[in-house]
């Protein structure tokens, strides 16, 4: 009996103490209650658990700050389906909460207003409705509130006005309608604010005009009138005003003139609502004559009552005029194929995003976001390390752009990973692709110095057989270098290789051709010693890292990427290689790489573009050498093929992976080779069509 006692009082103990683990962490009893609204299916936050830590980094998403409190929930992209439960308001002390790019649905809870520590709200790109809380008027301390691409209603509280710190306020794509509020004007440090593509009516605020750190003001596809604050010719290329056709403004080429009539009612009367109400009528409508308590007497009220009748009756006409003429406004511009707000009905995450591109095509974010110190390598030695003065800068984006390019690095636009990084498909906002490859910051050289010199360097290579660099960015919030590149949409040479008779992605002899041509032509400009900078050696040349093009182009992939990264990454990269059999003998004895050991890997790429085979045998090998093409030659070619080029580039591929460096050619002369053989074999082309005529009749 004793014993039973006892083994009770220890089950009972423990289930206090679970109880207590619960019950005892208000964080972690809100963190659970927003797990089961977020996913309520359980499928994606399995690593939030009643018994677990949240700051024992456990948790997905959840980052704590020094007094172990929760200070970011970063679950961008993963596909939550649920709603933001009120509960978020027990994470006292969360400066960050990132959840774009998901499906979430409901309201924003009016809760939300209790984060004093709140910078950085991210909830675009869902589909939340309702209205924006007032609440989040008495947030001081938010910086960026990102709404955007929701279903959100309602007019813009008036006490937004009230956040000094905000910098971003983007509620584009949504369903509000109401006027704009003057109290936008008094954000003091606002750079960018977008309302574009909702259904706002009224004047553009005077105030906003004036506010002094404004850069960037999107007003387009909305009913907004009146005539534009002449301040806002400051912005330039910043203010976008476009489908507001009853805007005008004489200091603005692009907008209408204004009218007499523009000027004379832009004070006195009330802007129309879309909707039919008693807010209409114009102030000068409804008066009082001029009188004083002598001759305001009941015998003068019926010329009042007639003036105020005629008045109402002509404002009865003019509104229902209004009211058809803005009829016919809305049919015309929900012709105008993807521009109205409605667009986004339904639609996944990813059909937003391409349309939010489609839109944007052109406009460029002019404030650098970020989630939290930024990353900055040009921070500590400027231009000290001997660039040109923005030699770097014009190839900057900032974490918005990546982010929204790739749908928040979304798993099904994930193209690979290797050890040190993941390249994601991306879409840009004026609609081209590009690949993102994103590199830990762990991975990159960690001197600065060395790192921007490396970083100098890829960008300054161009050449029609290389991936063009079109820029980077740094996020210390992430702990990610991004750089994005073109991106190839008929991926790398290794998806061509190993192929079964009778698949379209055989390739014929042409490309094959070309495409070593094309391999030979980018590898010899990076050996190339440039007036501006060293011969590069490449280090990893592979079937992996040719890319094609539409026109099956090869593109060179990774050039110069070696001068990012921290030594140990570039050796574990070699492993790869040397599987596959492209790292030259001697950089076992020597440990260095020069032009030769390019060229050997080099050598090793045209026998697997002949061959179709990915591993490359003794046996093949001694094939080329005797000229066996049944032996050599890609079968699935069915015998179409040059015997002369294909000599050719056996003896180039053979001589290329010679044991000695030494032996082995420079790849400007194996180019001379390639264009005299190929010069020949267009040349006999040529005669082999030349029409042959009988001999002539007299």
């Amino acid at each position: 009996m004793g014993f039973f006692y006892f083994h009770s009082l220890v089950i009972l103990f423990l289930l206090l103490v679970t109880l207590q683990h619960v019950c005892g962490n208000p964080e972690l009893r809100a963190l659970m209650e927003l797990k089961s609204a977020l996913d309520p299916s359980n499928k994606l936050l399995n690593s939030w658990s009643n018994d677990g830590d949240p700051c024992s980094g456990s948790f997905e998403g959840v980052a704590c700050n020094g007094h172990r409190k929760v200070a970011n929930i970063s679950l961008q992209g993963k596909g939550l389906s649920g709603y933001l439960s009120p509960a978020i308001a027990g994470l006292k002390c969360l400066s960050g909460l990132y959840l774009h790019y998901n499906s979430l649905s409901g309201t924003i809870p009016k809760e939300l207003g209790n984060l004093m520590e709140l910078t950085d709200l991210y909830l675009n790109v869902n589909n939340l409705s309702g209205i924006i809380p007032p609440e989040i008027g008495g947030m001081a301390s938010l910086q960026v509130v990102e709404l955007c691409c929701n279903q959100l209603s309602g007019g813009i509280p008036t006490e937004i006005g009230s956040l000094k710190k905000t910098i971003v306020l983007a509620l584009q794509y949504n369903k509000l309608t109401e006027q704009i509020p003057a109290s936008l004007g008094s954000l003091p440090v606002l750079k960018r604010l977008d309302l574009a593509f909702n259904s706002l009516y009224g004047p553009i605020p005077a105030t906003i005009s004036i506010s002094p750190q404004l850069e960037l003001l999107d007003i387009r596809n909305n009913s907004l009138s009146g005539m534009v604050p002449s301040a806002l010719q400051r912005l330039n290329a910043g203010f976008h005003f476009e489908n507001n056709k009853d805007l005008c403004g004489d200091a603005f080429p692009k907008i209408r003139a204004c009218t007499p009539y523009d000027n004379m009612n832009i004070n006195d009367v009330e802007p129309m609502r879309p909707n039919n109400t008693t807010k209409n009528i114009p102030v000068s409508a409804i008066f009082e004559p001029p009188c004083n308590q002598t001759n305001c007497s009941h015998s003068s009220k019926f010329p009042q009552i007639a003036i105020v009748a005629g008045g109402i009756t002509a404002t009865a006409i003019f509104m229902g005029a209004g009211f058809l003429i803005f009829l016919l406004y809305r049919r015309r511009k929900q012709k105008i194929g993807n521009t109205s707000s409605e667009s986004f009905d339904g639609r996944s995450s990813t059909d937003q995003a391409k349309e939010l591109h489609s839109h944007r095509a052109g406009v460029s974010p002019l404030v650098s976001l970020e989630y939290s110190n930024v990353w900055d390598p040009f921070a500590g030695n400027g231009n000290g390390i001997g660039l040109p003065k923005n030699s770097l800068n014009n190839f900057r984006f900032n974490l918005e752009e990546i982010e929204s390019a790739t749908q928040c690095f979304s798993e099904m636009n994930l193209l690979g990973k290797s050890s040190f990084s993941s390249v994601y498909k991306g879409i840009l906002r004026d609609g081209s692709l590009v690949a993102v490859r994103s590199i830990s910051i762990t991975s990159c050289k960690s001197e600065d110095d060395e790192f921007l010199k490396g970083l100098n360097l890829l960008t300054s290579l161009t050449h029609d057989n290389l991936v063009k660099l079109r820029g980077f960015c740094f996020s210390m919030g992430r702990g990610e270098c991004y750089l994005v590149y073109d991106f190839a949409p008929k991926g790398n040479l290794s998806q061509y290789l190993d192929i079964e008779d009778g698949s379209s992605h055989v390739l014929d002899w042409r490309k094959r051709v070309s495409i070593v041509n094309g391999i030979a032509k980018g590898i010899e400009y990076l050996h190339r010693n440039e007036d501006n900078r060293p011969p590069i050696i490449h280090r990893q040349i592979s079937i992996e890292k040719v890319l094609l093009n539409e026109q099956f182009k090869p593109l060179i992939a990774d050039s110069g990427l070696p001068k990012l990264l921290a030594d140990d990454m570039v050796f574990s990269a070699l492993k790869v290689s040397a599987a596959m059999g492209y790292l030259a003998p001697e950089y076992v004895t020597t440990g260095h790489f020069t032009a030769k050991s390019d060229m050997y890997a080099f050598g090793m790429t045209v026998l697997q573009i002949l061959s179709g085979k990915q591993l490359i045998s003794n046996s093949m090998r001694l094939a080329a050498a005797s000229r066996k093409y049944e032996d050599f030659i890609d079968i699935n070619l069915k015998g179409d093929f040059s015997k002369s080029e294909a000599a050719m580039l056996a003896k180039i591929a053979l001589a290329c992976t010679e044991e000695l460096p030494d032996h082995r050619p420079t790849m400007e002369a194996v180019i001379q080779e390639l264009n005299e053989e190929l010069n020949k074999s267009h040349a006999s082309s040529l005669i082999t069509h030349i029409p042959i005529f009988g001999t002539s009749q007299s």
